[in-house]
C-alpha cells in the first residue's frame, strides 16, 4: 500500500503511542453522560460533563487549546489547559500526547465541566481525556480565506458518494438528508398502522420475475440449481396475501431493475407497495392525498417543500386529468381508438424515436413522457390509463380500451402508481399471453414469464382491492429539494474505482513528488527539474516512471510545460 507523506506520519504516532503504553483502539465501553446538542440546551456554568466525539479543529498556544469535538447532534468548543489535565509534575498527557501525538479526526473522550467564554462561547474545560481512535487517513480540511472564499471543500460529487462516510463527517449538514428519509419512512407506517394495515415481508430472490415491466438480474442457487432473479417489484406476492386472507398489507421494498443510471434511477432503489381489500381506485387517491400530505409535515413541518425554482404543496386536494385528456391537451392529438400503426406514425411525427418492437402501450407512454409529464409541477393524478399499458389493471368499469389506474406526477416526475387491481384470472391470464408476445417482438421491458403460481392464487378468488406503489427516493428526493437520487442514498451505485497503480518508487521519483506536493498550482516542468537537482539521466528515468504510471502528467499551456500531480 502505497502511503503518503501524512498517513506515514500518523502511523508514526501510534507506534509512539504504543511504546508509551496507549492503546489507540481500547475495547472498554466509553460512559457517556452528555451529547453536544443536550449541554447547549441544558447549559449551566461548573456542570460536570463527559462527551466523545471526533476532533474537528485545534488552536494550540503554549500550554492551552481550543479545539472543536464533533459527535452525531453537533460540534461543541472544549478548552484543553496544561495544568487543568495535568495537576502533578508530569505533563506527559498535555505536552507529548495531546500536542504533538494527536490529530484532527482522532476520536477522544472528554470529562470536565462548562463554563462560558469572555464572548459567550459556551465551552467545556477539559479535566481529562482520552483517545478512544487513532485515526490513521487526514480528513479533507475546507479553509476560508480572508475573503470569505471556501478552498479545498469535499465537495466532488462522485468523491462524497463513494466515500459517504467523510462525506457525512465533514459535511455534516448532509446527514438532515437521511435524518428526514428516516421520518418519512416513519411517517408512512404510522399513517398505514393507524388505519389497521399490517406490514410483511416478501422475497427478494423470485423464480419469476414479475409485478413491473422492468429487465431483471439474474443470479443462480448451486443447491437448488435454478436460475433466481432479483425482485422488480414484490406486487404479486403482497396479493397473495390479500387471497390468503389479509385485509390490507404494505412493505418497504428494496427493488432492483438492471437498467440505466441517471438522476432519478439507480438500480438498487427503496419502494412502497399497499394493497387494500375492498377498495378501488378512487379510494386510493383520496387515501394517497391524505397519506402524503401527512408525511409532508412531519418530514418538514409544513405541506409545502422547495425543489429546484418550485414550491411544491402537497396539500389535498391534487388535480386529477385522464391520461388520453392530458395528451390531447399537449399535443391537439386524440388517442382514442387509434390503432398501432396510427400511434407509431403520430409519435414518429413528431420527433419521437419510435421502432418495431413497440405496441400501442410503449408507443403512449413515450407520447406521454415526452410532450405531458413535464408540465405537471403540484401533484397531480393521471387517470384512467390505456389496457396496453397496465397488464395488472382492472378495465374501466365505464370506458372501452382503458384501466382504472392512476399515476401522481410532481415536478414532471411519477412518485406514485396505482389501480383498481385485475383479480379475473381468465383476464389476467390474457394479458400476461399479450405481454409475452411483445417480448418475443422484442420489447425487453415487457413480462417474460407467466406466473402460473400467482393466477392459481386468483383462481381461489382475491376480493375487489386497490394498490399503491411509491418510489421511495423520488419522494424523499421532493421533500429535501435534491435533483439526484444519488443524493439521498447513503451508499449510490458507483463505477468501480480507479485503482492507483501499486508500484515500488525510487529516492529520485520521491524527490519529484516531494516538489509537486508542496504546492496546489503546477510548476513549470523546467523549475521541478532544477529543484529536483536530478541528473540528465535520472531525470528522465524517474519522471518517464511517474508518467507512465499515472502519478504526475505533464501539459503544455500557451508556450510553457507544466508538471503537476494526478
Amino acid at each position: 500500500m502505497q502511503l503518503s507523506e501524512q498517513e506515514i506520519i500518523r502511523r508514526e504516532k501510534l507506534n509512539k503511542l504504543v511504546e508509551m503504553g496507549i492503546n489507540a483502539f481500547p475495547a472498554d465501553e466509553y460512559v457517556i453522560t452528555d451529547t453536544t446538542e443536550s449541554i447547549k440546551q441544558d447549559f449551566a456554568d461548573n456542570k460536570q460533563v463527559k462527551i466523545a466525539g471526533r476532533l474537528m479543529s485545534r488552536r494550540i498556544q503554549g500550554k492551552a487549546s481550543f479545539a472543536e469535538l464533533q459527535d452525531s447532534t453537533g460540534r461543541i468548543q472544549v478548552y484543553f489547559n496544561r495544568d487543568e489535565i495535568c495537576t502533578g509534575e508530569d505533563k506527559t498527557l498535555y505536552n507529548e500526547v495531546y500536542k504533538h501525538l494527536l490529530d484532527i479526526g482522532d476520536i477522544i473522550g472528554v470529562e470536565g465541566e462548562l463554563f462560558t467564554t469572555q464572548v459567550g462561547e459556551k465551552t467545556v474545560l477539559v479535566k481529562n481525556f482520552t483517545l478512544l481512535t487513532k485515526s490513521l487517513r487526514p480528513l479533507p480540511q475546507a479553509k476560508t480565506d480572508e475573503n470569505g472564499v471556501v478552498h479545498d471543500a469535499f465537495n466532488d460529487p462522485e468523491l462524497r458518494y463513494r466515500q459517504r462516510y467523510v462525506d457525512l463527517t465533514v459535511n455534516p449538514q448532509i446527514k438532515e438528508v437521511f435524518v428526514k428519509r428516516t421520518k418519512l419512512f416513519n411517517a408512512m407506517r404510522t399513517f398505514f398502522n393507524d388505519a389497521g394495515y399490517f406490514e410483511v415481508e416478501t422475497p427478494i430472490l423470485q423464480s419469476i420475475p414479475g409485478g413491473a415491466a422492468a429487465r431483471p438480474f439474474i443470479t443462480h442457487h448451486n443447491a437448488l440449481d435454478i436460475p433466481l432473479y432479483l425482485r422488480i417489484a414484490n406486487e404479486l406476492y403482497l396479493k397473495r396475501l390479500i387471497v390468503g386472507g389479509f385485509d390490507g398489507v404494505y412493505e418497504f421494498s428494496k427493488n432492483f431493475r438492471n437498467e440505466g443510471m441517471d438522476r432519478t434511477h439507480n438500480p438498487e432503489f427503496t419502494a412502497m407497495e399497499i394493497y387494500v381489500a375492498y377498495k378501488d381506485y378512487n379510494w386510493m387517491m383520496d387515501f394517497t392525498e391524505k397519506l402524503l400530505e401527512f408525511c409532508a409535515v412531519q418530514v418538514n413541518g409544513t405541506t409545502k417543500a422547495t425543489f429546484g425554482e418550485y414550491e411544491v404543496d402537497f396539500k389535498a386536494p391534487y388535480q386529477r386529468i385522464s391520461m388520453t385528456d392530458a395528451i390531447l391537451k399537449f399535443t391537439g392529438f386524440d388517442i382514442t381508438g387509434k390503432t398501432e400503426q396510427e400511434l407509431f406514425d403520430f409519435a414518429k411525427s413528431i420527433g419521437i424515436e419510435v421502432n418495431e418492437t413497440m405496441g400501442k402501450g410503449k408507443l403512449i407512454d413515450e407520447i406521454f413522457g415526452e410532450k405531458c409529464e413535464g408540465n405537471f409541477i403540484q401533484p397531480t393524478f393521471i387517470t384512467d390509463y390505456p389496457i396496453e399499458m397496465s397488464p395488472l389493471t382492472k378495465k374501466h368499469r365505464s370506458k372501452e380500451g382503458l384501466t382504472e389506474r392512476f399515476e401522481l406526477m410532481v415536478c414532471g416526475k411519477e412518485i406514485a402508481n396505482a389501480y383498481s387491481e385485475l383479480n379475473d384470472p381468465i383476464d389476467q391470464r390474457e394479458r400476461f399471453e399479450d405481454q409475452l408476445k411483445l417480448s418475443e417482438k422484442g420489447d425487453d421491458e415487457a413480462g417474460q414469464f407467466i406466473d402460473e403460481d400467482f393466477l392459481r392464487a386468483l383462481e381461489y378468488g382475491m376480493p375487489p382491492t386497490s394498490g399503491l406503489g411509491i418510489g421511495m427516493d423520488r419522494l424523499i428526493m421532493f421533500l429535501t429539494n435534491n435533483a439526484s437520487i444519488q443524493e439521498v442514498l447513503f451508499f449510490p451505485q458507483m463505477k468501480p474505482e480507479k485503482v492507483t497503480p501499486q508500484i515500488e518508487l525510487g529516492e529520485d521519483e520521491k524527490v519529484i513528488l516531494e516538489i509537486l506536493n508542496s504546492q496546489k498550482e503546477p510548476f513549470s516542468l523546467a523549475e521541478v527539474k532544477e529543484r529536483s537537482q536530478l541528473s540528465g539521466k535520472k531525470w528522465d528515468k524517474a519522471s518517464k516512471t511517474l508518467t507512465k504510471n499515472n502519478l504526475v502528467k505533464v501539459e503544455k499551456i500557451d508556450e510553457n510545460l507544466l508538471m503537476k500531480l494526478v
